[in-house]
């Protein structure tokens, strides 16, 4: 059984059990979070699509952890004017352990 699930603008297709990291999610690590916008759920042979969400349907997951991504860096250059500006960035993060599918 897997679901897709929308969360953060982004979409994701999660299964029982699967580690996934996420948007940024406000809260503690161990907490129960319930994500209720469902676009697809699959159980065997039966598949139930939302129009644009599967009415019902919810995911609940527990936060595993709250953390920032790698360093990515943006560097602007313009050649023969001095011009070099160097900065960086890191994503925070929220890492979720999906424990249950209800369609």
């Amino acid at each position: 059984m897997y679901a897709v699930i929308q969360t953060g603008g982004k979409q994701y297709k999660v299964a029982e059990g699967e580690t996934i990291q996420v948007e940024k999610i406000e809260g503690e690590p161990g907490q129960t979070v319930l994500m209720n916008q469902v676009l697809l759920v699959v159980d065997g042979q039966e598949v139930k699509v939302g129009q644009p969400l599967v009415i019902g349907a919810n995911v609940t997951a527990q936060i595993q952890d709250q953390g920032r991504q790698r360093k990515v860096f943006i560097f602007k250059y313009k050649r023969r004017k001095r011009y070099r500006r160097r900065a960086g960035h890191r994503q925070p993060f929220t890492a979720l352990k999906i424990t249950g599918i209800q369609a």
